[in-house]
């Protein structure tokens, strides 16, 4: 008996306005470019495109998209569902212009949409599933027939203006609009000089990062593909790019020599290719002059500002060029290893002893001075103070280096609590480099923090567009735990341990969007590895904390008391030590502590005091007011 015929399948995209759903990819992209949208949202979206114009009620989105677990969560996930769109959208619930909400009953979809379905040869027409969208055959042959028409009159007036003007057309480069500089070759044939051919792809991107009109994907992003072979249009599809740079460094005793090649990404056409031959002194002014010759190249508009930041460059000492870049590697891939940023700290203050006029070295050890207090390998204040102090060298000798300005934005948000300064460096810091994805991540999480929620988001949107490295999971996950925007809080922490599985923060940030969601079986699985992973006492508050949710409150206030006794011998931060009294009901000793971490300006409240459901019940308070309105927070 033969087997019975599969179906081809089917490729629809629905468009409206400037957006287009890619149903198969499930990809929603405006104008060309992808929007971060994925699960629920997405779906949503989908239902109702499908049915255009008319209303699309909860139960049939329910029954659609909520699977039955989920079922006491359906009217929060819809209405978040719901709001992300508008946002990626620029909808308005008030004014709509695509999303209408039908109170009790639904949502319609109010725009007009256009559907095209892309079948298979072996598909007939006949064979399509109802509610798939159908080719409009007239309409095709009309299109087709408008289209003769216009390549025809096209190319008479072209013949046309040939005559009268005695030229013949030539190729222009075309005009584009993203780039990926892949990882350069090291050619000098000693493997102990990969950090020099690294650290100059970084700091070509760096520079690139200066042109406004031209997306750059972040260093995260393509040093995966150091010594990939896979093709150039397959990175490119990867990277949502029109182009990529690729090339190569060899160094030879007192010069260097640099390759770089432009190609157009979907063709694989070749368009530029220079060599660039200096002395080791002038490498600032060589990568300016490479990154300077691709904008041109990809006809990018440079304002006279911007190319003057590219073209701007020092001599340097060849060795504090070399210990910079040593630096700048160990803090760019291991942040969050103390040992990793102590080596970093050595190699960027060898790189300023040996030149003490090189700004960059100043920026990276302020940098690792932060993230060192961050980890807790150095005393808070000591590490603002250190921090300050590099800066100002850095920005005193080059006031043009947008990494700076970002650091200076961290220490205003996470040390200052000035929120104004935060904002105007964070500003900066990208006005000087648009595409320095770094800065648009501190400013998401800062944005969140301080809740202006639609920047925030519009901020993710930017990110998603330049880093698809690991960088990325961790700023969603921190945004959306600020914005104790649950659902989309599970689905970023989930992507992210895709790539690491035992990253604890991941796994706390996982539990909390559980436990947010009423979910407090899984919330306690992924609070235990956190414990099992990290030991981080963190993680024994929030499995307290949901036994007690759960109504185990026996366990949750054994764990309490354990981990009270324990830290009596090794103090935790006034801020951990807070939520441990909060979890065992004892507000006095937990306002007590909170307010100690307050006066100190301890890092926990900068990054969890608003959001943290460890805190919950402290919050109707009156003291708890107090320290967010002496934060100038509101609850």
């Amino acid at each position: 008996m033969p087997a019975p015929a599969t179906a081809a399948p089917t490729a629809r995209v629905l468009r409206f306005d400037a957006f287009e759903l890619d149903l198969r990819a499930a990809e929603l992209r405006k104008s060309g470019v992808r929007l971060r949208l994925q699960g629920q949202p997405l779906q949503v979206l989908a239902a109702l495109l499908n049915r255009a114009g008319d209303v699309v009620t909860h139960e049939e989105l329910r029954a659609q998209i909520w699977t039955a677990d989920t079922f006491v969560d359906f009217d929060h996930s819809l209405h978040n569902a719901v709001a992300r769109l508008r946002e990626v959208l620029g909808d308005s619930a008030e004014t709509p212009r695509y999303i209408e909400t039908l109170p009790r009953r639904g949502y319609r979809f109010i725009g007009a949409v256009h559907g095209r379905a892309v079948i298979s040869p072996s598909r007939s027409a006949q064979t399509d599933q109802p509610g798939q969208v159908l080719v409009d055959l007239r309409l095709t042959k009309y299109r087709k027939l408008l289209a003769t028409t216009f390549l025809a009159v096209l190319v008479i007036g072209l013949a046309v203006w040939l005559v009268h003007t005695g030229t013949h057309p030539t190729s222009a480069a075309p005009r584009l609009n993203s780039i990926a500089v892949l990882p350069l070759e090291n050619l000098s044939g000693d493997p102990s000089e990969e950090f020099f051919a690294d650290g100059m792809t970084d700091q070509l991107i760096t520079d690139l990062a200066k042109v406004g009109s031209l997306r750059v994907i972040s260093r995260t992003s393509v040093m995966r593909y150091k010594g990939t072979r896979k093709s150039l249009p397959e990175i490119a599809r990867e990277l949502n790019v029109d182009a990529i740079v690729e090339g190569s460094v060899t160094r030879s005793g007192p010069r260097v020599r640099v390759t770089a090649q432009l190609i157009q990404a979907p063709t694989d056409q070749h368009l530029w290719a220079e060599t660039y031959d200096r002395d080791l002194g002038d490498i600032l002014k060589l990568q300016g002059e490479v990154a300077n010759s691709i904008a041109g190249q990809v006809r990018a508009q440079l304002t006279p500002t911007q190319q003057a930041l590219i073209l701007r460059a020092h001599a340097v000492n060849p060795d504090a060029y070399d210990a910079y870049l040593k630096g700048r590697l160990y803090f760019v891939n291991e942040f969050s290893k103390p040992d990793s940023l102590k080596k970093a700290q050595r190699y960027f203050e060898e790189s300023i002893q040996k030149d003490p006029h090189f700004a960059l070295a100043y920026a990276g050890l302020a940098d690792t001075y932060v993230y060192l207090a961050f980890v807790g390998a150095l005393q808070k204040d000591q590490a603002y103070r250190s921090s300050k102090e590099a800066l100002a060298k850095a920005l005193e000798l080059d006031d043009s280096i947008g990494e700076a300005y970002d650091t200076l934005g961290v220490l205003s948000f996470r040390f200052d609590w000035d929120w104004d300064s935060a904002d105007r460096a964070f500003n900066r810091a990208i006005a000087l480099a648009p595409s320095y994805s770094c800065a648009h991540e501190d400013r998401a999480t800062f944005l969140s923090f301080v809740g202006r929620r639609a920047e925030a988001l519009a901020e993710l949107t930017k990110i998603d567009q330049l880093d698809y490295g690991s960088n990325v999971g961790f700023t969603e996950s921190a945004t959306y735990y600020e914005l104790q925007d649950y659902p989309n809080l599970i689905e970023s922490s989930r992507r992210a341990l895709l790539l690491d599985p035992n990253d604890w923060f991941q796994h706390f940030n996982l539990g909390v969007g559980y436990e947010g969601t009423g979910k407090l079986s899984e919330a306690t699985s992924e609070y235990q590895k956190v414990i099992k992973i990290s030991g981080n006492p963190r993680g024994a508050v929030a499995l307290a904390h949901a036994y007690s949710a759960a109504g185990k409150k026996a366990e949750a206030e054994k764990i309490l008391l354990d981990l009270e006794r324990k830290l009596k011998a090794t103090p935790a931060s006034p801020y951990t030590m807070a939520t441990i009294y909060a979890g065992l009901g004892e507000n006095d000793k937990a306002f007590e502590f909170l307010e100690k971490a307050y006066s100190e300006k301890s890092l926990g409240i900068s990054s969890s005091l608003k959001s943290d459901l460890l805190l919950d019940s402290l919050r109707p308070d009156p003291r708890f007011q107090s320290l967010l309105h002496g934060m100038a927070l509101k609850n």
